[in-house]
């Protein structure tokens, strides 16, 4: 099974693999061919997970051929990558450079990966840095982002104006906009089939000017605030507003090109479909502000290329990270664009790209520099699993946000606890 990244922006608004990979891998042993560095000096192992998107192992395979300091051998492996690469930093047999949705906290604090800070000098401010925020850790920066997806709210422009709606700034002006769009064929709004609980994530609480996580290491949603925000969701649910049982879930546009809703939350990615089916009868947005002290907010993810602690040739894997993933802007374009739809993680490769300097692509770009969050380090499975499931009896069954947030906060911030000790 193969997955493409456009599944990967998931709960949480960060990039995670789904773990629905298989277990074999695949290496090429070839010098100067496909997937293997053309150079001399030591041969580097370098990892993927397995993409679905046609090309890319193809461009991968391609990009390490042309690197001449090293033989560069690429693995792209199926399977579940995650645990794969989890268990193989354990050993002196894994990967010297490798893709990873992190790192995570336990390899950081683990000791299992390299500090890649040096290799950012000059250019660390060129990288969006909300992105770059996660990969950072008591001042180090252990990956270099590969590239950004985020999500975005797509709306009709012909149907708002049949409504005489504007495109929507507020969360309150989304909720009043999505019932007056609602009529006996067309929904108002699609947040996905269990009515945004799955894919919002923390972006609310973003929107109302919170976080996931504050600076000092509490729950950043401990706020009279965030139960007014989630509260507003119920609304739109109880008012029918809201597009259930589509034949395809919120990451597929197809809902919102045929019709079936006048907004969507969705992906960057949908945006090459949706403007070859809808031409320029579409706008994008970012999530609208909540509150005196709210924000507009897009939640952002990327991968990032690391490299293995136990790796026998660690000095030569950080040039090799460095060649590709910071000196390499015409590639790192690349790999964003031409293979699926993309945000380079540079911010002047994002500004420059031909294909993102023009109508919603380049608001798309404009929102996640300056309105993007990524979920944080510390925020843990526990935290995210307490806090979606509090945000679907919000939604679904009318909780009392207070009841629930107050839950979700002890949860965190035991969590958050347990955590910083490690470090």
């Amino acid at each position: 099974m193969t997955i493409s990244r456009r599944r990967l922006l998931t709960t949480g608004g960060s990039l995670a693999l789904t773990g629905a990979l298989a277990a074999a891998c695949g290496s090429n042993t070839g010098r100067g061919g496909s997937g293997s560095g053309g150079g001399g000096g030591p041969a580097l192992q370098q990892w993927y997970h397995q993409y679905g998107e046609p090309g890319t192992e193809q461009a991968v395979r391609r990009y390490a051929a042309a690197y001449r300091e090293a033989t560069v051998k690429i693995q792209w492996r199926p399977g579940n990558y995650d645990q794969q690469t989890a268990a193989a930093l354990l050993t002196s047999s894994g990967p010297d450079v490798f893709e990873v949705n992190g790192p995570t906290l336990d390899q950081i604090q683990g000791g299992q990966v390299t500090d890649l800070t040096e290799l950012f000098d000059g250019v660390r401010d060129d990288f969006n840095q909300a992105v770059l925020a996660p990969k950072t850790h008591d001042g180090k920066i252990w990956g270099i982002p590969q590239t950004i997806d985020t999500q975005l709210l797509y709306y009709r422009k012909s149907l708002l104006r049949e409504a005489n709606v504007q495109p929507p700034r507020t969360l309150d002006e989304l909720v009043d906009a999505a019932k007056a769009l609602t009529g006996k064929k067309v929904k108002g709004l699609f947040l996905g089939n269990d009515g945004g609980a799955g894919v919002l994530g923390g972006t609310p609480l973003y929107s109302a000017g919170l976080s996931l996580v504050t600076e000092n290491g509490k729950a950043g949603f401990d706020d009279p605030a965030a139960a007014r925000t989630l509260a507003k969701f119920h609304r739109l649910y109880a008012d029918k507003s809201l597009l259930l049982g589509a034949p395809a879930d919120w990451s597929d546009p197809s809902a919102f090109v045929q019709g079936l809703t006048a907004m969507q939350w969705c992906g960057l990615w949908a945006l090459p479909a949706v403007g070859k089916a809808l031409g320029d009868d579409f706008g994008v947005l970012p999530f609208p502000k909540d509150g005196a002290a709210g924000k507009p907010s897009v939640p952002v993810g990327a991968y990032s290329s690391a490299v293995s602690a136990r790796s026998r040739h660690r000095t030569e894997a950080k040039a090799f990270a460095k060649w590709l993933w910071i000196d390499r802007t015409a590639y790192q374009e690349d790999f964003a664009l031409a293979y699926g739809f993309h945000i380079p993680a540079r911010i002047s490769l994002a500004e420059k790209a031909a294909k993102l300097r023009k109508g919603a692509a380049a608001d798309a770009v404009r929102y996640a520099t300056g309105s993007g969050w990524a979920q944080p380090l510390l925020w843990t499975p526990a935290c995210q699993t307490a806090y979606q499931d509090a945000l679907s009896r919000i939604i679904k069954d009318g909780a009392n946000p207070e009841t629930e947030l107050r839950a979700v906060v002890r949860t965190t911030n035991g969590e958050l606890q347990r955590v910083q000790k490690k470090s």
